[in-house]
């Protein structure tokens, strides 16, 4: 879902002064420059916030986000490098949303006792998987837990308000490998280091392979919430189903693509377990 931003003078026009700001502003710093950058694309802060907003709380405004990502968008502005041939709204939405997990995180809106519960699902889910060779059924996983199918669900419900930052975690591929976040399993042009981008690509694969896995309508969910850019309620228009039972669906996807990786990292970084 591509988001575009148009000056007011629009067209050829539009395009042109905006270059000549992004050229006066980082040959000189000019206020005014920056200022204009910073308001022509602002929108790109509220575009982030709306979609942010669909999986957190009902107590976090969205006004509350648009200011976490207002912080992002000014750090986008000073750092961007025009000459590199990336799409600055492309950046952008980046920097915009690690702005806004950083604050969430900060303020640890996400219970203690949601996060145990979501690392013991994690787990046993992944434990079940490798036993079972397929991936469970939610009776299964149930039980596994010592809870009933309905708790199950209820409790995915409260975890999926903390899916917001699953993909920001930090993982490691291997025993000496860098921490990396899953998110940036997605190909940087910007990045030289090849050991990085070796782990990056070991990472992508691993997580590939875990989707596959995945049951049809979690591979649904994923395909469109992360690729396709859709709403969860979008997506239940998709599927037939309720928002909220989306958000399961969506939960379970990304516990167990976390629990998929994680193990893939034990096994790389100790062979001697795998072959065991």
């Amino acid at each position: 879902m591509a988001l575009e931003l148009h000056t007011h003078e629009g067209g050829a026009r539009g395009d042109e002064e905006l270059r000549a700001l992004w050229r006066r502003f980082k040959a000189s710093g000019d206020p005014t420059a920056r200022e204009r950058l910073i308001l022509t694309y602002a929108p790109l802060v509220k575009f982030v916030a709306g979609r942010m907003r669909s999986a957190l709380p009902a107590h976090v405004e969205e006004s509350d986000l648009i200011s976490y990502g207002l912080v992002g968008l000014i750090g986008a502005v000073e750092r961007f490098d025009p000459d590199r041939g990336v799409k600055f709204e492309t950046y952008a939405v980046s920097r915009i949303k690690g702005a806004v997990i950083d604050e969430l995180r900060h303020q640890d809106w996400v219970p203690r006792s949601v996060r145990s519960m979501a690392r013991e699902i994690e787990r046993n889910a992944s434990e079940l998987e490798h036993r079972l060779q397929r991936v469970p059924s939610d009776a299964e996983l149930a039980e596994a837990l010592e809870m009933g199918v309905g708790e199950l669900h209820e409790t995915l419900t409260q975890i999926s308000n903390s899916s917001i930052v699953a993909l920001d975690d930090m993982w490691a591929v291997g025993a000496d490998s860098d921490a990396l976040a899953l998110i940036d399993t997605i190909g940087d042009i910007r990045a030289a280091d090849p050991a990085s981008d070796l782990d990056s690509h070991e990472t992508r694969d691993a997580l590939g392979d875990a989707i596959a896995r995945l049951p049809e309508r979690e591979k649904i969910v994923i395909a469109l919430y992360y690729y396709d850019g859709l709403t969860l309620r979008e997506i239940g228009e998709v599927l037939g189903v309720t928002e909220s039972r989306v958000s399961q669906l969506h939960t379970k996807a990304v516990l167990r693509l976390r629990g998929s990786v994680r193990a893939g990292a034990r096994s790389v970084a100790d062979p001697a377990d795998s072959a065991a």
